[in-house]
């Protein structure tokens, strides 16, 4: 953490500081205020990263106060299945902890194990770094954290890897937060095969599965950022979709929301060229029932 630009009160027991006004002058009411506006429900992980930020808060007045206190460790896991918000939050926890002063930057730099993990020995040594290197003063985000651990493969460099990070993890913390990311059970897999890796994160957040209704809502802000919207009967019956489609394999939340109202908009634009009449704005701009019928979801029950 940079205490450079951190005014200092002096010790004594009659200091005092103003909770309230540091957090309005550190500007993370907004990045939480975002994370309200972006992410529908997710409360226990709202409330965690609402938590973190209090921590980090404190600790800022510690220091000034001239308590003595260690950087924070900071590393975090964030566990749930695709399509639950965790790149986004982790966005915002970037945004968080540049605010308060425990990185340079606040970026994040997003990655998987193809980033990290070279075909060939002497490879992944440099790989690892150069993205350590672009991660540097900001936040490094690697998805599906557990596939750079392949014990099934003696010739895999995964764990060149994980060596890396665990010894950048533990020197640079004051430079470097990093967060993993993926399953739930195939991340507390990954942390019991590498004891090292567990003892650094110091933040495990769960993400839970959005339900019907939210996910409906997502829909929504979804189309309305696009300027469409559904028709009262289209909503009825995306939210059958939505039920309909959470049941079957390779369901992503809101990453499969996302793709079913591209493909609704393709056959709305199909639709309606077909059509060949005069549009009003409002034809152009809404989601007629029968764009969403046409999915195989309801024709076989299959992913649409």
């Amino acid at each position: 953490m940079n205490d450079s630009n951190i005014p200092v009160v002096p010790s004594n027991d009659d200091a005092r500081i103003d909770l309230e006004a540091e957090f309005r002058s550190s500007n993370i009411k907004e990045v939480l205020d975002k994370l309200d506006s972006e992410l529908i429900g997710l409360v226990p992980v709202k409330t965690r990263i609402r938590e973190i930020a209090a921590l980090l808060l404190v600790d800022r007045v510690r220091r000034r106060l001239e308590l003595s206190s260690e950087t924070p460790t900071l590393h975090m896991c964030f566990s749930g299945n695709p399509g639950t918000g965790k790149t986004t939050v982790a966005m915002r926890m970037a945004q968080i902890l540049h605010r308060l002063g425990y990185v340079r930057e606040g970026h994040l730099v997003a990655v998987t194990r193809d980033d990290l993990v070279g075909q060939y020995i002497g490879h992944t040594a440099p790989k690892t770094k150069e993205v350590i290197k672009k991660a540097m003063g900001g936040v490094l985000f690697i998805d599906e954290a557990y596939y750079l651990y392949k014990p099934e493969n003696e010739r895999d460099y995964g764990q060149e890897s994980i060596e890396i990070l665990l010894q950048v993890m533990e020197n640079n913390r004051d430079d470097l937060v990093v967060i993993l990311a993926g399953y739930k059970d195939r991340m507390d897999k990954f942390f019991s095969s590498n004891p090292g890796m567990r003892s650094r994160i110091a933040h495990h957040v769960d993400f839970p599965d959005y339900s019907v209704d939210e996910l409906l809502a997502i829909a929504k802000i979804m189309l309305k950022a696009q300027n469409y919207l559904f028709s009262p009967e289209a909503e009825a019956m995306f939210r059958e979709y939505i039920g309909r489609r959470m049941k079957l394999p390779h369901f992503a939340n809101g990453r499969s929301v996302r793709n079913a109202l591209d493909r609704a908009r393709l056959r709305q634009a199909n639709r309606l060229f077909v059509a060949g009449r005069s549009l009003a704005k409002r034809d152009v701009m809404t989601i007629e029932p029968e764009d969403i019928l046409a999915s195989r979801v309801f024709q076989e029950g299959e992913t649409d």
